[in-house]
């Protein structure tokens, strides 16, 4: 890997293409090394994941908008919609807005955590759209996926946004762009336009995850995904972009985030190296924040230890700054204790998961955020005895670079009215790579079966799966077998809008 420098340059030091960071992202779209075996097996895994969360929420009343604007955009040739099978088909852009919407909706499918945070996999609808409007074929698209993982993997690595208040999702966009490029063979020159204009386009406030989180937070990353495919065709058409995006004085970097005297290091790999970088990724057992998937895991094994909880005076969790600014007490937020916020607002409070996970010892997608489930009246009293607070050593975990030490748990204290505690800790998911049992294909398999039970029929589920596994073979025919066909009559059209 070879660390660049990115520093804000004045128009009077105008910094050259060849030494701006989105020609160097453009670069490594435009490398065309070749994949090792485990990242094309982790790349299927990923295919199958987004599925398996887009077909369990797409009923759902966001999954439902997006679909049905998606459907008023018909195209012939276009790109497929989860659930309504290979031959509806509509423009790309509109496709990856229905079917990212539909893959981020329950929150449920891969992560990368560093100095920002990310859901990598949302990389998926956007360049998979692409792909089957213009043609391309599994081999294609996996090499595309690759770059999308990669770039976003490092940009994250390097560049804080959350701290100025800047969504994830600016991230996005720029590796979306790059992903498409190297999936249609643009030079370098297009992919450098096209990444300044997706980020450009992308950057907007975290206020669509504070306080009463509306589904918004589900549209997100699909609205940057449409976007970044919406600057691939500008760029494609000779159009440029707002040039230094990352640079110039009044650039993102400058006016955004850390400011003109900032200086971030950008990993990204060497000229013939290989892209590795989803391997750095992981997914979700649980519907919930990434944070919360080791407290969740750890909450089924103290919650046994508790026979009456009337008998709990307080728990502590001790974690890390962005679990407690984020998900814990320390954000603030009045509706991370409120049994009638919305189920974003209930996946964003840690506390609220962390009790109903010690009293059922299970997590599900639906009955863990159910009304009725969130107002139990014990489960409230148990919650609002619940805080957070920030250990400076989980939160240097937390941002380790290495990855046997990285870790996004921390610890629980249950505090009993007879002064007895019961203290127990947990650095990674059951299902992490370094976990107590981390996930294979088997795993992925198993997560799409229960997650589309009762939605698709078994033939469906098998077809779908056999397609998926065979990714990286597929022709440019079969890769409209990667959508999904429910049940006729079973999907819901939604409310009607403009189009």
């Amino acid at each position: 890997m070879i660390l660049h420098d990115v520093t804000v340059h004045p128009e009077s030091d105008r910094l050259a293409r060849e030494d701006q960071l989105a020609w160097k992202i453009a670069a490594v779209a435009t490398d065309a090394v070749v994949l090792d075996d485990d990242v094309v097996d982790m790349i299927i895994n990923r295919v199958i994941d987004n599925a398996s969360v887009a077909i369990a929420a797409i009923n759902r009343h966001p999954v439902s908008a997006a679909r049905a604007q998606a459907l008023a955009h018909p195209r012939a040739g276009g790109a497929t919609v989860f659930g309504c099978g290979p031959e509806v088909r509509v423009h790309a852009e509109w496709a990856a807005w229905a079917n990212g919407t539909a893959v981020r909706e329950l929150d449920y499918h891969d992560t990368f955590l560093a100095a920002d945070y990310s859901h990598p996999g949302d990389n998926i609808p956007p360049i998979l759209a692409v792909a089957q409007q213009t043609g391309r074929s599994g081999a294609d698209l996996v090499r595309a996926l690759a770059t999308g993982y990669e770039i976003q993997v490092n940009l994250v690595k390097a560049i804080c946004l959350h701290e100025h208040k800047i969504d994830h999702v600016a991230h996005l966009g720029p590796s979306a762009a790059a992903g498409i490029g190297t999936l249609l063979g643009l030079g370098t020159e297009v992919i450098y336009q096209a990444v300044q204009q997706a980020l450009h386009v992308t950057t907007s406030t975290r206020q669509s995850r504070k306080g009463e989180i509306s589904s918004w937070k589900a549209f997100a990353p699909s609205h940057a995904g449409k976007l970044a495919i919406e600057a691939v065709d500008r760029a494609m058409r000779g159009e440029g972009a707002p040039s230094p995006i990352y640079e110039g004085e009044d650039s993102v970097i400058a006016r955004m985030l850390d400011g003109k005297a900032a200086h971030y290091q950008v990993p990204l790999p060497a000229p013939g190296e290989a892209k590795r970088a989803i391997m750095d990724t992981y997914t979700k057992e649980h519907s919930a924040e990434y944070q919360s998937q080791a407290l969740i895991d750890l909450s089924f094994r103290m919650g046994k230890l508790v026979s009456n909880w009337e008998d709990v005076a307080d728990i502590e969790i001790v974690t890390s700054h962005h679990t407690h600014y984020v998900i814990g007490t320390g954000a603030g937020d009045p509706q991370k204790m409120d049994p009638a916020a919305s189920r974003e607002t209930l996946d964003h409070s840690i506390m609220y998961i962390v009790a109903v996970a010690l009293q059922d010892g299970e997590w599900h997608h639906v009955r863990s955020y159910a009304p009725e489930r969130a107002r139990r009246a014990d489960t409230v009293a148990l919650w609002h005895k619940i805080r957070t607070t920030e250990d400076h050593a989980w939160t240097a975990r937390y941002h380790a670079t290495d990855p046997s030490v990285k870790a996004f748990g921390g610890k629980i204290i249950i505090r009993m009215r007879d002064g007895r505690e019961i203290v127990d800790e947990m650095a990674v998911a059951n299902a992490h790579t370094l976990g107590a049992t981390p996930w294979k294909r088997a795993d992925y398999i198993r997560k799409f079966r229960i997650l589309t039970e009762g939605l698709l029929e078994p033939a469906e589920i098998e077809r779908f799966l056999a397609c998926a596994q065979n990714l990286a073979s597929l022709s440019a025919a079969e890769l409209s077998g990667l959508s999904i066909a429910l049940p006729q009559g079973t999907l819901e059209t939604g409310k009607p809008g403009l189009f």
